[in-house]
Order: C-alpha cells, then sequence, then structure tokens
C-alpha cells in the first residue's frame, strides 16, 4: 500500500480513482483493505500523519476477529501486543454480578482482544501493501465535495504541498462522528441522545496488581477499568455536561474518588499530573436517516455515533466496511453504483445499528442514568443484573450481543486474481 503525501498519477492538481475514502479509522481502513483486495482503484485519505492518538476505541470483538480469520490475516494479527478478556464482572453497590461470559460464546475466538487502535490501523495498512490499487495517502485532510450537479464527484482534500481534487466515482464518508464529508452533503442527522459524558485517563500497573473487575457503579459515581498490561485503562463516567464542574473541584477530589472505587489505582494515579492527561469523550448516540446522495455513502460513525456501552463501536464500522464491500465492489468494478445501490448498504445495517443503540439506550437510562443521579440510599442490584448474573444462559446471550452483534457480517466480496488472496 503506498503512502504519499501528494497524490499519484496527478495532472495539475487533481487525481481520478474509483473511489476516494475519506478517513483512515476501523471502517476506512478496512473498506480500503476490502477494495484493494478486489482490484478497485482506492484511496483511503487521513488527515494526520499518523495513527498514534490515546484513547480511541481499543477493543477487537470476536466478530472482527473471525473477519481477520476470514481475510487470512488472524495469525500475523494475534501476534501483535493484546489483552484478552472473556469475562465481564462488575461491582454494582457493593456487589459483584457478572455481565457476560465469553466463553459460552460457540465462536472460534471467543474472547475480546485489547489492542492500541492504532496497532490495528497500522496492520491493516502494511497487510494492503500488496495491493497495487489500494492506495493510502496521510495528512490529507478533506475539506470539501466536489459537485457535478447533484452527484458528488469527489472531494477537495489539503495536503502538505497545498491543495488537490481527487475525483472519484464514488465517495465514502468513514471520518468519524464529526464527519466534515456529511456536513459538506447535508445529511441530516437524528440525536438520540445520552445521559453522560466519559473521562478516559491511564493508571500505571505493577506486575502484581491484579483485578478481574471491569465495571464499578456506587451512588453518584460509575468507572470501567481495563488491564492493559502495564497501565490500566480507566474511563470515568460522569453525568453529561459536567466537565467544568469536575475541574472545579480540582484533579485531587477527582483521584481521591477514583481510588476510593478502585485501590487497586492506588500507586498508579500518580501518572495523572493534571487535567492535561486526561480525555473527555463526549458521549453521543445517533445517526442518519439517510446514509447517501448521488455519488456518496456515509458508514461506521460518520453513518452512526455509538455510546461506548459495550464497546461496540469499531465493530460495528468494520461490519459496515465489510458489508459496503460485499455489496457494492462488483458493481465499482463498472462505475459508480446508483444511490439505490449504494443505499442497499443502510439497508443492510441499519436494523443492527438501530438494535444496538435501542441497548445501549436501555443500559443508559435503567442502569447508568440511576446510578449518576446519586443519592443517601445504597444501590440496589437492577433486575435485569440481577438475572444475568444469576443465569449463565443469559451471560451466554448477553456476550454474543457484545461480541457478535446483532447481525454480524462474513467476507463475501471476492479477492482479484492478481491478489492472490480468496
Amino acid at each position: 500500500m503506498a503512502e504519499t503525501d501528494t497524490p499519484q498519477h496527478t495532472v495539475g492538481h487533481s487525481v481520478r480513482v474509483r473511489c476516494c475514502i475519506v478517513g483512515g479509522g476501523p471502517a476506512g481502513m478496512m473498506l480500503g483493505y476490502l477494495l484493494g483486495r478486489a482490484g478497485i482503484d482506492v484511496v483511503v485519505l487521513e488527515k494526520h500523519a499518523d495513527f498514534f492518538r490515546d484513547f480511541r476505541g481499543d477493543t477487537v470483538h470476536p466478530s472482527t476477529l473471525q473477519l481477520m480469520d476470514e481475510l487470512g490475516l488472524i495469525d500475523g494479527f494475534l501476534k501483535l501486543p493484546h489483552q484478552r478478556l472473556q469475562t465481564m464482572d462488575g461491582l454494582f453497590g457493593g456487589t459483584k454480578v457478572r455481565i457476560a461470559d465469553l466463553s459460552r460464546l460457540n465462536t472460534k475466538y471467543p474472547f475480546i482482544a485489547f489492542m492500541p487502535q492504532w496497532d490495528f490501523l497500522n496492520f491493516l495498512r502494511k497487510a494492503g501493501g500488496r495491493f497495487a490499487s489500494l492506495k493510502v495517502m496521510m495528512s490529507t485532510e478533506a475539506v470539501d465535495l466536489i459537485r457535478r450537479g447533484e452527484t458528488i464527484a469527489g472531494v477537495r482534500a489539503e495536503t502538505p504541498d497545498g491543495t488537490v481534487d481527487i475525483e472519484a466515482d464514488l465517495t465514502v464518508a468513514c471520518d468519524g462522528r464529526h464527519s466534515t464529508v456529511r456536513e459538506r452533503a447535508g445529511l441530516e442527522v437524528k440525536e438520540i441522545g445520552a445521559p453522560m459524558d466519559v473521562l478516559w485517563f491511564r493508571a500505571g500497573r505493577k506486575p502484581d496488581e491484579t483485578e478481574n473487575l471491569f465495571a464499578r457503579i456506587e451512588p453518584g459515581r460509575m468507572m470501567v477499568t481495563f488491564d492493559r498490561g502495564d497501565y490500566w485503562q480507566c474511563a470515568y463516567v460522569i453525568a453529561k455536561g459536567q466537565y467544568d464542574a469536575v475541574k472545579a473541584r480540582g484533579l485531587q477530589a477527582l483521584l481521591d474518588d477514583v481510588v476510593r472505587m478502585a485501590p487497586v489505582l492506588r500507586s498508579g494515579v500518580a501518572d495523572v499530573k493534571s487535567f492535561d492527561d486526561i480525555k473527555l469523550l463526549t458521549v453521543a448516540i445517533n445517526r442518519l436517516p439517510r446514509w447517501t446522495r448521488p455519488g456518496l455513502l456515509c458508514i461506521g460513525d460518520a453513518a452512526h455515533a455509538m455510546s461506548p456501552v459495550g464497546g461496540v463501536g469499531v465493530n460495528l464500522a468494520v461490519q459496515d466496511a465489510v458489508a459496503t464491500a460485499n455489496l457494492l465492489a462488483e458493481k465499482l468494478q463498472r462505475g459508480c453504483p446508483s444511490e439505490d445501490e449504494l443505499d442497499t448498504v443502510r439497508r443492510r445495517r441499519e436494523f443492527p445499528v438501530k438494535m444496538t443503540q435501542a441497548m445501549q439506550v436501555i443500559v443508559q437510562n435503567n442502569i447508568i442514568r440511576g446510578a449518576l443521579q446519586g443519592g443517601d440510599h445504597p444501590l440496589k442490584v437492577p433486575l435485569l443484573l440481577r438475572l444475568i448474573s444469576a443465569s449463565p444462559w443469559l451471560q451466554g446471550i448477553a456476550a454474543r450481543f457484545v461480541a457478535l452483534g446483532v447481525r454480524p457480517e462474513h467476507v463475501r466480496s471476492k479477492a482479484a486474481p492478481a491478489s492472490g488472496i480468496q
């Protein structure tokens, strides 16, 4: 996969490709890989110079591991440093509950792999190096759309060497929940809402510090911790819009709350020196009623922002990319699919998106919202969690929903003969 700061085959300040993918996140890189594998002339634009950004989705679920297996990439992928999670246990007002047990899944990879997202993306970029038809342009930011009448005909992008027009039969927006392409296309966003925001930070971990708890919920507070080997990745959940109030209390007050909830972090929180070491994630749940314009398709977070509940956002984005390649790769060989053909992606993926968001809203409204409101009375484990914790069968159902999703996709798009991959 060629990396370039300015496009190849440039005529003046423009380049022509069959498909231009805007955004080098999980959806964009996976779709780029699959279209390159199919022999389609495709370019992926990534506005940053590298993929190294902290506190992005780092959970690779069994559904994505299965796809990597189907592509013949799994052996190399699992050689990358990662941690594995099979059981999800929580402490709810002092009562331990089991939320999900992935070991009960009838799947080849019954675990969630925790891996820095930049390792995942760099792996896809390197694996795609075998495809001459696939190019990645780093430090290239799409700033506007090229139009021919009502049709989107590509993007205008800024590179270190100036502005370039990238003309494409199909433009795919994979540029996240704050998508520039979506905004320029005038696509309406339906907001569903979330009662919380999340503060992400790292805390140091000593070799002898072990704990299997995934979530901790107390009156007015909630926190999730992930064992990442040499550090703890922490998500401290706050009520929506309360970040300024948290800052006003001061860093030490926040860290004292963290240690009270998770004593295992007592020494590690010394790594948090200031609020600069804490990343605010403004949680949103939304989706587009319409994912397309003529010549344009939105997928991943550009089409549907997910809550961090379940950590499913990365995996839904990857599923979108696989469905897009399955439905459109062959048609792209002949030119841009019609808007109705592009809309087959929405029709395929909208149901799992709506179902996942509905379950996230149930968790938000029945567990998180009540916990964050606090109160003087001890927290009681909600009926839903009591039922799941008491039933291994229900733990398996919860695990399937989190790990595999509502409608897991499988690779159906064909590889070009020259790629040597079936």
